[in-house]
Protein backbone atom coordinates (compact mmCIF):
# COMPACT_ATOMS: atom_id res chain seq x y z
CA UNK A 1 0.00 0.00 0.00
CA UNK A 2 1.24 3.39 -0.77
CA UNK A 3 1.43 6.54 1.72
CA UNK A 4 1.43 9.78 1.69
CA UNK A 5 2.73 12.06 4.68
CA UNK A 6 0.82 14.78 6.16
CA UNK A 7 2.80 17.46 8.61
CA UNK A 8 2.12 20.32 10.52
CA UNK A 9 4.22 22.45 12.49
CA UNK A 10 3.78 24.77 15.70
CA UNK A 11 6.51 27.26 15.32
CA UNK A 12 7.40 29.16 18.52
CA UNK A 13 9.14 32.50 17.90
CA UNK A 14 10.63 34.89 20.71
CA UNK A 15 9.45 38.44 19.55
CA UNK A 16 11.51 41.72 19.80
CA UNK A 17 10.53 43.25 22.74
CA UNK A 18 12.76 44.95 25.21
CA UNK A 19 11.11 43.95 28.35
CA UNK A 20 9.54 40.37 29.22
CA UNK A 21 5.20 39.30 28.40
CA UNK A 22 4.32 39.69 31.20
CA UNK A 23 6.64 41.91 33.81
CA UNK A 24 9.58 44.61 33.01
CA UNK A 25 12.18 42.52 33.45
CA UNK A 26 14.89 43.28 30.53
CA UNK A 27 15.07 40.64 28.00
CA UNK A 28 18.92 40.46 27.31
CA UNK A 29 20.77 37.36 25.98
CA UNK A 30 25.05 35.91 27.61
CA UNK A 31 23.70 37.46 31.40
CA UNK A 32 24.25 34.89 34.68
CA UNK A 33 21.87 32.78 34.94
CA UNK A 34 18.52 34.24 37.34
CA UNK A 35 19.59 37.82 37.35
CA UNK A 36 16.55 38.92 35.04
CA UNK A 37 14.48 38.00 37.24
CA UNK A 38 11.33 39.17 39.29
CA UNK A 39 8.64 37.99 41.50
CA UNK A 40 6.19 37.85 38.51
CA UNK A 41 8.32 36.10 36.31
CA UNK A 42 9.02 33.82 39.23
CA UNK A 43 5.44 32.96 39.90
CA UNK A 44 5.69 34.66 43.58
CA UNK A 45 2.40 34.07 45.27
CA UNK A 46 0.31 37.39 44.62
CA UNK A 47 2.31 39.14 42.11
CA UNK A 48 0.00 40.39 39.04
CA UNK A 49 0.94 40.20 35.31
CA UNK A 50 0.65 43.03 32.71
CA UNK A 51 0.65 42.22 29.43
CA UNK A 52 3.11 43.24 27.33
CA UNK A 53 1.59 45.98 24.38
CA UNK A 54 4.39 45.79 22.32
CA UNK A 55 3.97 41.85 21.85
CA UNK A 56 0.88 42.20 21.11
CA UNK A 57 1.40 44.73 18.69
CA UNK A 58 4.15 42.51 16.81
CA UNK A 59 1.59 39.41 17.26
CA UNK A 60 -0.52 41.44 14.92
CA UNK A 61 1.76 42.56 12.46
CA UNK A 62 2.75 39.01 12.14
CA UNK A 63 -0.82 37.80 11.44
CA UNK A 64 -1.08 41.14 9.06
CA UNK A 65 1.52 39.89 6.78
CA UNK A 66 0.95 36.16 7.22
CA UNK A 67 -2.80 36.93 6.03
CA UNK A 68 -4.43 36.25 9.69
CA UNK A 69 -7.62 37.73 10.73
CA UNK A 70 -7.11 39.38 13.52
CA UNK A 71 -9.41 38.66 16.98
CA UNK A 72 -10.88 42.30 17.77
CA UNK A 73 -11.52 40.19 21.09
CA UNK A 74 -8.67 38.17 22.25
CA UNK A 75 -8.30 36.32 25.66
CA UNK A 76 -5.68 34.87 28.12
CA UNK A 77 -6.01 31.81 29.39
CA UNK A 78 -3.86 29.09 32.03
CA UNK A 79 -2.04 26.23 30.67
CA UNK A 80 -1.84 24.07 34.05
CA UNK A 81 1.19 21.96 34.14
CA UNK A 82 3.74 20.63 36.85
CA UNK A 83 7.19 20.96 35.06
CA UNK A 84 10.40 23.03 36.65
CA UNK A 85 10.71 25.57 34.02
CA UNK A 86 7.62 26.83 35.23
CA UNK A 87 7.51 28.57 38.14
CA UNK A 88 3.96 29.13 38.71
CA UNK A 89 3.16 25.68 37.81
CA UNK A 90 1.07 27.07 34.72
CA UNK A 91 2.15 29.07 31.56
CA UNK A 92 0.00 32.07 30.55
CA UNK A 93 -1.34 31.71 27.35
CA UNK A 94 -4.17 32.11 24.66
CA UNK A 95 -6.32 29.32 23.74
CA UNK A 96 -10.16 30.08 22.76
CA UNK A 97 -9.44 33.14 21.70
CA UNK A 98 -6.56 33.81 19.78
CA UNK A 99 -4.88 36.84 18.63
CA UNK A 100 -4.65 35.80 14.88
CA UNK A 101 -7.19 33.27 13.06
CA UNK A 102 -6.42 31.46 9.59
CA UNK A 103 -3.90 33.02 6.69
CA UNK A 104 -0.77 31.02 5.02
CA UNK A 105 2.57 31.03 3.45
CA UNK A 106 2.85 30.73 -0.25
CA UNK A 107 5.90 27.82 -1.16
CA UNK A 108 7.15 26.97 -4.53
CA UNK A 109 7.04 23.25 -4.91
CA UNK A 110 8.60 21.09 -8.09
CA UNK A 111 4.39 20.79 -9.07
CA UNK A 112 3.84 25.01 -8.71
CA UNK A 113 3.05 27.16 -5.60
CA UNK A 114 1.35 25.87 -2.63
CA UNK A 115 -0.26 27.47 -0.01
CA UNK A 116 0.08 26.55 3.44
CA UNK A 117 -2.60 27.32 5.20
CA UNK A 118 -2.51 28.86 9.19
CA UNK A 119 -4.58 27.63 12.03
CA UNK A 120 -4.09 30.39 14.34
CA UNK A 121 -1.52 32.24 15.80
CA UNK A 122 -1.46 32.60 20.01
CA UNK A 123 0.73 34.88 22.30
CA UNK A 124 2.11 33.08 24.90
CA UNK A 125 5.14 33.46 27.57
CA UNK A 126 8.38 31.49 27.29
CA UNK A 127 9.64 28.68 29.62
CA UNK A 128 12.41 29.03 31.60
CA UNK A 129 15.86 27.40 30.66
CA UNK A 130 16.88 23.65 32.47
CA UNK A 131 20.80 23.38 32.06
CA UNK A 132 22.15 19.47 32.83
CA UNK A 133 25.13 19.29 34.29
CA UNK A 134 26.97 16.20 35.00
CA UNK A 135 25.69 15.43 39.03
CA UNK A 136 22.94 18.17 38.82
CA UNK A 137 20.54 19.91 36.54
CA UNK A 138 19.78 23.99 36.90
CA UNK A 139 16.61 26.71 35.92
CA UNK A 140 17.16 29.82 34.41
CA UNK A 141 14.42 32.08 34.43
CA UNK A 142 16.27 34.94 32.78
CA UNK A 143 14.24 33.67 29.20
CA UNK A 144 11.24 32.74 31.23
CA UNK A 145 8.31 35.26 30.61
CA UNK A 146 10.15 36.10 27.01
CA UNK A 147 6.84 37.06 24.75
CA UNK A 148 6.52 33.95 22.36
CA UNK A 149 4.31 33.75 19.89
CA UNK A 150 3.23 30.24 18.29
CA UNK A 151 2.22 29.93 15.08
CA UNK A 152 0.12 26.66 13.98
CA UNK A 153 -0.16 25.45 10.75
CA UNK A 154 -2.53 23.16 9.51
CA UNK A 155 -1.12 19.41 8.23
CA UNK A 156 -0.74 20.76 4.38
CA UNK A 157 2.85 19.33 3.99
CA UNK A 158 3.55 16.50 2.69
CA UNK A 159 7.04 15.65 2.76
CA UNK A 160 10.34 17.36 4.55
CA UNK A 161 11.17 19.48 1.62
CA UNK A 162 7.61 21.45 1.73
CA UNK A 163 8.18 21.76 5.53
CA UNK A 164 11.35 23.63 5.06
CA UNK A 165 10.51 25.85 2.37
CA UNK A 166 7.62 26.91 4.65
CA UNK A 167 9.67 27.51 7.93
CA UNK A 168 12.34 29.33 5.32
CA UNK A 169 9.30 31.79 3.73
CA UNK A 170 8.19 32.21 7.09
CA UNK A 171 11.24 33.16 9.12
CA UNK A 172 12.01 35.81 5.89
CA UNK A 173 9.02 37.59 6.18
CA UNK A 174 9.00 37.77 10.31
CA UNK A 175 12.49 39.22 10.24
CA UNK A 176 10.80 41.21 7.25
CA UNK A 177 8.58 42.58 9.75
CA UNK A 178 10.75 43.14 12.28
CA UNK A 179 8.93 41.27 14.65
CA UNK A 180 11.93 38.65 15.88
CA UNK A 181 15.63 38.08 14.82
CA UNK A 182 14.39 34.28 14.34
CA UNK A 183 18.19 33.30 15.20
CA UNK A 184 17.98 29.77 15.37
CA UNK A 185 21.41 29.29 17.32
CA UNK A 186 19.51 31.53 20.13
CA UNK A 187 16.69 29.43 20.23
CA UNK A 188 14.54 32.85 18.91
CA UNK A 189 12.81 30.12 16.73
CA UNK A 190 11.97 26.55 17.39
CA UNK A 191 8.93 24.06 15.97
CA UNK A 192 7.18 21.41 17.21
CA UNK A 193 6.69 18.67 14.63
CA UNK A 194 3.44 16.82 13.96
CA UNK A 195 3.52 14.02 11.31
CA UNK A 196 1.45 11.21 10.28
CA UNK A 197 0.76 8.89 7.37
CA UNK A 198 -2.57 7.84 5.59
CA UNK A 199 -2.95 5.78 2.05
CA UNK A 200 -2.79 7.54 -0.95
CA UNK A 201 -6.51 8.93 -1.46
CA UNK A 202 -7.55 8.59 2.29
CA UNK A 203 -8.76 12.24 3.88
CA UNK A 204 -9.21 11.26 7.46
CA UNK A 205 -5.50 11.72 8.99
CA UNK A 206 -3.46 9.30 10.64
CA UNK A 207 -1.92 8.88 14.16
CA UNK A 208 -0.07 12.17 14.67
CA UNK A 209 3.34 11.71 16.14
CA UNK A 210 5.37 15.11 17.50
CA UNK A 211 8.94 15.79 17.62
CA UNK A 212 9.19 18.79 20.33
CA UNK A 213 11.50 21.70 20.27
CA UNK A 214 13.38 21.22 17.05
CA UNK A 215 15.67 24.48 16.53
CA UNK A 216 17.06 23.68 13.35
CA UNK A 217 16.25 23.47 10.14
CA UNK A 218 18.66 20.51 9.02
CA UNK A 219 17.36 18.71 12.33
CA UNK A 220 13.97 19.10 11.18
CA UNK A 221 14.33 17.69 7.84
CA UNK A 222 16.46 14.51 8.70
CA UNK A 223 13.32 14.06 11.86
CA UNK A 224 10.61 14.14 9.24
CA UNK A 225 12.60 11.91 6.62
CA UNK A 226 13.24 9.67 9.58
CA UNK A 227 10.30 9.45 11.28
CA UNK A 228 8.17 8.91 7.60
CA UNK A 229 10.44 6.23 7.18
CA UNK A 230 9.66 4.60 10.59
CA UNK A 231 6.21 4.82 10.46
CA UNK A 232 5.52 3.32 7.20
CA UNK A 233 7.78 0.17 8.34
CA UNK A 234 5.42 0.09 11.52
CA UNK A 235 2.67 -0.17 8.86
CA UNK A 236 4.74 -2.61 6.69
CA UNK A 237 5.04 -5.02 9.95
CA UNK A 238 1.57 -4.58 11.47
CA UNK A 239 2.96 -2.51 14.40
CA UNK A 240 0.26 0.40 15.78
CA UNK A 241 1.73 3.85 15.28
CA UNK A 242 0.78 4.99 18.57
CA UNK A 243 0.16 9.20 19.41
CA UNK A 244 3.26 10.10 21.38
CA UNK A 245 5.62 12.82 21.93
CA UNK A 246 9.27 11.86 20.49
CA UNK A 247 12.53 13.00 20.58
CA UNK A 248 15.25 13.42 17.70
CA UNK A 249 18.66 12.47 18.46
CA UNK A 250 21.04 14.05 16.03
CA UNK A 251 23.79 12.08 16.83
CA UNK A 252 22.17 8.26 15.84
CA UNK A 253 19.83 10.37 13.78
CA UNK A 254 16.62 8.78 15.02
CA UNK A 255 13.71 9.45 16.73
CA UNK A 256 12.36 7.77 20.24
CA UNK A 257 9.88 7.75 22.31
CA UNK A 258 9.66 10.54 25.06
CA UNK A 259 6.10 10.51 26.79
CA UNK A 260 1.78 9.65 25.33
CA UNK A 261 0.82 12.52 23.70
CA UNK A 262 -1.34 15.28 25.57
CA UNK A 263 -4.41 16.93 24.42
CA UNK A 264 -5.98 19.86 25.56
CA UNK A 265 -7.95 18.74 28.30
CA UNK A 266 -4.90 17.45 30.03
CA UNK A 267 -3.66 20.94 30.39
CA UNK A 268 -6.82 22.24 32.19
CA UNK A 269 -7.39 25.63 30.65
CA UNK A 270 -9.40 27.61 31.96
CA UNK A 271 -9.55 31.68 31.44
CA UNK A 272 -6.43 33.81 32.88
CA UNK A 273 -8.48 35.86 36.10
CA UNK A 274 -5.28 38.28 36.68
CA UNK A 275 -5.66 39.84 32.89
CA UNK A 276 -8.47 41.37 30.92
CA UNK A 277 -9.37 40.52 27.34
CA UNK A 278 -7.05 42.35 24.76
CA UNK A 279 -9.48 44.83 22.96
CA UNK A 280 -8.43 45.90 19.89
CA UNK A 281 -10.22 49.11 17.51
CA UNK A 282 -9.74 49.22 13.89
CA UNK A 283 -7.62 52.33 13.89
CA UNK A 284 -5.09 50.47 16.04
CA UNK A 285 -4.84 47.90 13.65
CA UNK A 286 -4.79 50.06 10.64
CA UNK A 287 -1.99 51.77 12.43
CA UNK A 288 -0.23 48.86 12.35
CA UNK A 289 -0.44 47.54 9.51
CA UNK A 290 0.68 50.64 8.14
CA UNK A 291 4.02 49.70 9.80
CA UNK A 292 4.36 46.71 7.36
CA UNK A 293 7.36 46.31 5.03
CA UNK A 294 7.14 45.06 1.44
CA UNK A 295 5.98 41.80 1.32
CA UNK A 296 9.81 39.38 0.32
CA UNK A 297 7.89 37.78 -2.90
CA UNK A 298 6.89 41.18 -4.08
CA UNK A 299 9.93 42.90 -3.21
CA UNK A 300 12.00 39.92 -5.66
CA UNK A 301 9.25 40.67 -8.28
CA UNK A 302 9.45 44.32 -8.14
CA UNK A 303 13.69 44.21 -8.32
CA UNK A 304 13.89 42.45 -11.10
CA UNK A 305 11.50 44.60 -13.26
CA UNK A 306 12.55 48.44 -11.98
CA UNK A 307 16.62 47.36 -11.73
CA UNK A 308 17.06 44.88 -14.37
CA UNK A 309 18.67 41.92 -12.64
CA UNK A 310 18.14 38.48 -12.64
CA UNK A 311 15.76 36.49 -10.49
CA UNK A 312 18.51 34.80 -8.91
CA UNK A 313 19.98 37.88 -8.04
CA UNK A 314 16.80 39.19 -6.68
CA UNK A 315 16.30 36.22 -4.98
CA UNK A 316 19.63 36.59 -2.74
CA UNK A 317 19.62 40.13 -2.26
CA UNK A 318 16.04 39.91 -0.50
CA UNK A 319 16.79 36.81 1.26
CA UNK A 320 18.20 39.06 4.34
CA UNK A 321 16.32 42.76 4.37
CA UNK A 322 19.52 44.80 4.99
CA UNK A 323 20.82 43.78 1.47
CA UNK A 324 18.40 44.67 -0.42
CA UNK A 325 17.57 47.98 1.75
CA UNK A 326 21.15 48.68 1.08
CA UNK A 327 21.01 47.70 -2.46
CA UNK A 328 18.36 49.52 -3.23
CA UNK A 329 19.42 52.73 -1.49
CA UNK A 330 22.58 52.69 -3.31
CA UNK A 331 20.65 51.99 -6.81
CA UNK A 332 18.26 55.15 -6.83
CA UNK A 333 18.54 57.07 -9.40
CA UNK A 334 20.66 54.84 -11.80
CA UNK A 335 19.67 53.44 -15.12
CA UNK A 336 19.22 49.90 -15.64
CA UNK A 337 22.42 49.42 -16.74
CA UNK A 338 24.51 50.86 -13.99
CA UNK A 339 21.98 49.25 -11.51
CA UNK A 340 23.10 45.82 -13.28
CA UNK A 341 26.75 46.38 -12.60
CA UNK A 342 26.04 47.39 -9.55
CA UNK A 343 24.27 44.25 -8.78
CA UNK A 344 27.41 42.32 -10.24
CA UNK A 345 29.90 44.81 -8.20
CA UNK A 346 27.23 43.83 -4.50
CA UNK A 347 26.54 40.29 -4.95
CA UNK A 348 30.68 38.95 -6.18
CA UNK A 349 33.35 41.46 -4.78
CA UNK A 350 30.55 43.35 -1.66
CA UNK A 351 29.66 40.09 -0.18
CA UNK A 352 33.08 38.64 -0.26
CA UNK A 353 33.95 41.41 1.97
CA UNK A 354 30.98 40.45 4.06
CA UNK A 355 31.81 37.00 4.17
CA UNK A 356 35.62 37.82 5.39
CA UNK A 357 34.78 40.63 7.74
CA UNK A 358 31.90 38.52 9.44
CA UNK A 359 29.92 41.25 9.90
CA UNK A 360 26.22 42.52 8.38
CA UNK A 361 26.03 45.38 5.36
CA UNK A 362 24.79 47.75 7.57
CA UNK A 363 28.10 47.80 9.83
CA UNK A 364 30.20 48.38 7.21
CA UNK A 365 31.56 51.71 7.09
CA UNK A 366 30.42 52.53 3.50
CA UNK A 367 27.43 54.27 2.71
CA UNK A 368 25.00 52.73 -0.24
CA UNK A 369 26.12 56.49 -1.62
CA UNK A 370 30.21 55.75 -1.88
CA UNK A 371 29.13 52.03 -3.50
CA UNK A 372 27.25 53.80 -5.92
CA UNK A 373 29.39 56.52 -6.42
CA UNK A 374 32.47 54.02 -7.26
CA UNK A 375 29.88 52.07 -10.15
CA UNK A 376 29.05 55.55 -11.67
CA UNK A 377 33.01 56.35 -12.12
CA UNK A 378 33.31 52.91 -13.39
CA UNK A 379 30.18 53.06 -15.97
CA UNK A 380 31.45 56.38 -17.36
CA UNK A 381 35.26 55.15 -17.25
CA UNK A 382 36.60 57.78 -14.39
CA UNK A 383 38.17 54.68 -13.13
CA UNK A 384 39.02 51.18 -14.15
CA UNK A 385 37.97 48.15 -13.32
CA UNK A 386 41.46 47.36 -11.49
CA UNK A 387 41.28 50.69 -9.35
CA UNK A 388 37.38 50.04 -8.40
CA UNK A 389 38.57 46.83 -7.26
CA UNK A 390 41.20 48.22 -5.37
CA UNK A 391 39.42 51.49 -3.44
CA UNK A 392 36.02 48.97 -2.93
CA UNK A 393 37.76 47.05 0.03
CA UNK A 394 39.66 50.44 1.77
CA UNK A 395 36.18 52.38 1.68
CA UNK A 396 34.45 49.54 2.67
CA UNK A 397 36.54 49.23 6.27
CA UNK A 398 36.71 52.99 6.04
CA UNK A 399 34.68 54.85 4.50
CA UNK A 400 35.08 57.77 2.98
CA UNK A 401 33.84 59.64 -0.47
CA UNK A 402 35.37 57.83 -3.49
CA UNK A 403 35.46 60.89 -6.21
CA UNK A 404 37.28 62.97 -3.65
CA UNK A 405 39.93 59.73 -3.30
CA UNK A 406 40.07 59.40 -6.68
CA UNK A 407 40.94 63.20 -7.30
CA UNK A 408 42.84 63.49 -4.40
CA UNK A 409 45.59 60.79 -5.35
CA UNK A 410 45.22 61.03 -8.83
CA UNK A 411 43.42 57.47 -9.86
CA UNK A 412 41.56 58.62 -12.85
CA UNK A 413 42.11 56.63 -15.74
CA UNK A 414 43.96 57.67 -18.67
CA UNK A 415 41.98 57.18 -21.71
CA UNK A 416 43.59 59.55 -23.74
CA UNK A 417 44.72 57.69 -27.01
CA UNK A 418 47.70 59.34 -27.62
CA UNK A 419 48.90 58.76 -24.05
CA UNK A 420 47.88 54.76 -24.35
CA UNK A 421 49.57 54.74 -27.56
CA UNK A 422 52.98 55.56 -25.97
CA UNK A 423 52.86 53.49 -23.45
CA UNK A 424 51.87 50.37 -25.74
CA UNK A 425 54.63 51.92 -27.79
CA UNK A 426 57.08 51.80 -24.97
CA UNK A 427 56.53 48.35 -23.89
CA UNK A 428 56.87 47.31 -27.36
CA UNK A 429 59.89 48.65 -27.83
CA UNK A 430 61.47 47.83 -24.17
CA UNK A 431 60.26 43.78 -25.35
CA UNK A 432 61.87 42.42 -28.30
CA UNK A 433 61.35 38.53 -27.04
CA UNK A 434 58.03 38.58 -26.41
CA UNK A 435 57.72 40.26 -29.64
CA UNK A 436 59.40 37.53 -31.46
CA UNK A 437 57.09 35.23 -29.51
CA UNK A 438 54.32 37.43 -30.83
CA UNK A 439 55.73 36.70 -34.63
CA UNK A 440 56.44 33.08 -34.17
CA UNK A 441 52.62 32.43 -33.09
CA UNK A 442 52.34 33.07 -29.42
CA UNK A 443 49.35 35.12 -29.67
CA UNK A 444 49.06 34.98 -25.55
CA UNK A 445 51.99 37.33 -25.41
CA UNK A 446 49.90 40.10 -26.36
CA UNK A 447 48.51 39.79 -22.73
CA UNK A 448 51.87 40.37 -21.72
CA UNK A 449 52.21 43.77 -23.41
CA UNK A 450 48.79 44.29 -21.44
CA UNK A 451 49.96 44.01 -17.94
CA UNK A 452 53.17 46.00 -19.17
CA UNK A 453 51.06 48.97 -20.41
CA UNK A 454 48.84 48.63 -17.30
CA UNK A 455 52.41 48.70 -15.26
CA UNK A 456 53.59 51.79 -16.92
CA UNK A 457 50.19 53.36 -16.57
CA UNK A 458 50.31 52.46 -12.78
CA UNK A 459 46.99 50.69 -13.20
CA UNK A 460 45.15 54.13 -14.73
CA UNK A 461 44.55 52.51 -18.10
CA UNK A 462 41.63 51.08 -19.66
CA UNK A 463 42.57 47.26 -19.86
CA UNK A 464 39.80 46.55 -22.50
CA UNK A 465 41.33 49.42 -24.60
CA UNK A 466 44.92 49.06 -23.75
CA UNK A 467 44.11 45.59 -25.49
CA UNK A 468 42.61 46.29 -28.66
CA UNK A 469 46.03 48.97 -29.08
CA UNK A 470 48.22 46.04 -28.49
CA UNK A 471 46.74 43.97 -30.72
CA UNK A 472 46.68 46.57 -33.82
CA UNK A 473 50.35 47.48 -32.85
CA UNK A 474 51.10 43.86 -32.49
CA UNK A 475 49.74 43.43 -36.17
CA UNK A 476 51.26 45.38 -38.13
CA UNK A 477 54.75 44.89 -37.08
Amino acid sequence: MEFENTIGLETHVQLKTKTKMFCGCLLKTGCEPNTNVCPVCLGYPGALPVANKEAVKLTVMSGLMLGCEINRHATFDRKNYFYPDMAKDYQISENGNPLCIGGGVTIETPNGPKTIRINHIHLEEDAAKINHYAQSSGVDFNRGGTPLMEIVSEPDMASADEAIAYLTALKEMLVYAGVSDCNLEEGNMRSDVNISIRPVGETKLGTKVEIKNMNTFKGIHAALEYEARRQRECMAHSIPIVQETRRWDGDALETSSMRSKENAHDYRYFPEPDLVPVALSEEQIAEWRALLPEQPKARRARMVEEYGIAEYDADVLSQHKANADYFEAAAKGLDKKTAKQLCNLYMSDVMALLNESGIGIGECAMQPQALASLVKMAAAGTINGPTLKELLPEIFEKGGDPEAIVKERGLGAVNDLSALEAFVDQAIAANPGPVADFKAGKKAAAGFFVGQVMKLSKGKADPKAVGGLVARKLAAL
